[in-house]
């Protein structure tokens, strides 16, 4: 059974915490990491570019010189992909490009993705994270305090506006609720603080 320190946010342990076997313990699986990451980066695609065929851009409606004789390769119409102003060769269209994955493979590539920040040492559980007032330097200090100045997701129980509005002014660092993590955020991040309420309820989610 994995067991992780418990920091305050001076970085001091205040105790050790036994994580879940089944959900932080199991051996990853990159099949399904990197299905997941596709579909997740697939899903974000809005799908909104467009250009025009040679049928639908304007012009081209007669040929622009005779077939023979005049030294020039043959053309029918000046709307032709090789033209200046001609049709897009396969225009790209709106379309859809999100699809799903079944829930097992989704679930396994959660604890798949949570039991590596376990493996690889980069994931802290918070005890809590208490703020006053809106304060940037206060979660830039926190940070600094338990060693992760680099990409860094913060994982919250419930929506704390004061952490999510202190937190967004630093580069590299991003906020997500206990019940809308996802694999990427998770495998994106150089460092992983989990506070102590959000990993109960990552057990009982995927328990």
């Amino acid at each position: 059974m994995p067991t992780v320190a418990v920091l305050d946010m001076a970085g001091k342990e205040i105790e050790k915490i036994d994580l879940s076997e089944a959900i932080f313990g199991i051996e990853p699986n990159a099949k399904v990491l990197h299905d997941m990451v596709v579909n997740y980066l697939a899903n974000q695609r809005q799908g909104t570019q467009s250009a025009l065929t040679r049928a639908e851009v304007s012009g081209g409606g007669r040929k622009p010189w005779r077939q023979k004789g005049t030294g020039h390769a043959r053309q029918g119409s000046t709307r032709s992909p090789q033209w200046t102003h001609g049709g897009i060769v396969f225009a790209p269209k709106p379309r859809d490009y999100s699809y799903s994955l079944n829930k097992k493979v989704r679930r396994l590539a959660m604890k798949s993705a949570l039991s590596s920040k376990v493996i690889d040492n980069e994931m802290i559980v918070l005890d809590k994270i208490s703020l006053d007032e809106y304060k940037t330097k206060t979660i830039a200090a926190m940070l600094k305090a338990i060693g992760s100045e680099k990409k860094t997701l913060i994982v919250l129980p419930e929506v704390n506006e004061k952490v999510i509005a202190s937190a967004k002014n630093i580069p590299g660092v991003k906020t997500a609720m206990a019940n809308t993590l996802n694999v990427y955020d998770i495998l994106n991040a150089d460092k992983f603080i989990v506070l102590k309420d959000a990993v109960a309820q990552i057990e009982e989610v995927y328990a």
